[in-house]
């Protein structure tokens, strides 16, 4: 990751290991909550038929402060580095979560998807290599600047009109039937959620370094759309994990929100700018590897043992027998 014109890669390393320890948090909370949300069920109306029973219940509570934590620290991270760093190694959090889905909610988690994981890891590794470095931002004003170009504003128009559509239209019909009615808007909010995030990040660390940032009205209004975002995002979230298996909505969800927030900080950061076409090209290979993994994960997720036994010894033993023997 060389240096650019217009970036700098020296806290890329404090964004590495910030994104990290934020994705063991995230993991681990995913688990937790949803045995918050079985327990709440049981006694009440379950967040998938639109009940709150769950706010009662404190192991949700310690999910949401383990989740409140790992975003604490991923917060920091988008102010150190770009998004097409940090963002992909929310890999992490897909392998801590299906690996702890698997002991501990017994959900089971097949060969297949293991290697799904694998997938992912590979691919976030790919991507963290050819990161560029972080745009240089001397000011709350520079950032609200790229947050009101037009392009930006049209993604963010987007953005905004498919969420209503699929609150509206979608979600009653449909909301309890496809995971990716919850998890796109989740997604979708979150690509703004992010960019809101790192312009409020990067005026923290400006203010902490002395150039003090909270005396302009824009700081304040990245901290309310922050707020607004970060609440829509957590409640079709539990919606999606009290409806769907954990270890579908885990990595659909990163597959999702990653592709939409990269999109969106290419768009409002001009992440790609100085970077050379095979660089760009072996980002998006990086991708579409994660997007291979969580395709895995996804397929084997309704597989039983004996189904994916039965089919995984018929391909390890189809070329020592005779072609009628299979048929």
């Amino acid at each position: 990751m060389g240096d650019t014109a217009g970036f700098d890669t020296s806290d890329n390393r404090k964004g590495f290991g910030l994104a990290l320890a934020s994705s063991v948090f995230i993991g681990s909370s995913f688990i937790i909550k949803k045995k918050g949300l079985k327990r709440a069920a049981a006694d009440g109306v379950r967040a998938g038929s639109g009940g709150y029973s769950y706010l009662y219940e404190p192991l949700w509570w310690v999910g949401m402060m383990t989740m409140i934590v790992g975003e604490i620290a991923n917060f920091a991270a988008y102010a150190f580095a770009p998004a097409i760093l940090v963002t992909p190694l929310g890999a992490l959090s897909i392998i801590v979560s299906a690996t702890l889905a698997h002991f501990v909610l017994k959900e089971k988690l097949h060969v297949l998807g293991m290697l799904g994981c694998l997938l992912c890891i590979v691919g976030s590794i790919t991507i963290v290599l050819h990161a560029p470095g972080e745009r240089v931002m001397t000011s709350v004003t520079e950032i609200w600047d790229a947050a009101t170009q037009p392009g930006f504003m049209l993604y963010a128009l987007c953005v905004l009109s498919l969420v209503m559509m699929l609150k509206i239209h979608f979600v009653p019909q449909y909301g309890n039937t496809h995971v990716m009615v919850y998890i796109g808007i989740c997604s979708l909010v979150g690509s703004l959620s992010v960019m809101s995030v790192k312009a409020l990040g990067i005026a923290l660390k400006l203010t902490f370094q002395g150039q003090n940032q909270l005396i302009y009205v824009q700081s304040w209004i990245f901290a309310i759309f922050v707020a607004v975002c970060v609440v829509t995002q957590m409640n079709y979230l539990n919606k999606a994990l009290d409806t769907f298996n954990t270890a579908i909505v885990s990595p659909v969800y990163y597959v999702m929100f990653t592709a939409l927030t990269i999109l969106a900080s290419v768009i409002m950061f001009k992440d790609w700018d100085g970077q050379t076409p095979s660089t760009i090209v072996t980002e998006l290979c990086g991708f579409i590897t994660i997007l291979s993994g969580t395709f895995l994960l996804h397929v084997t997720k309704d597989l039983g043992d004996n189904a994916l036994d039965s089919g995984m010894s018929k391909l390890a033993f189809a070329k020592f027998l005779p072609r009628k023997a299979l048929i």
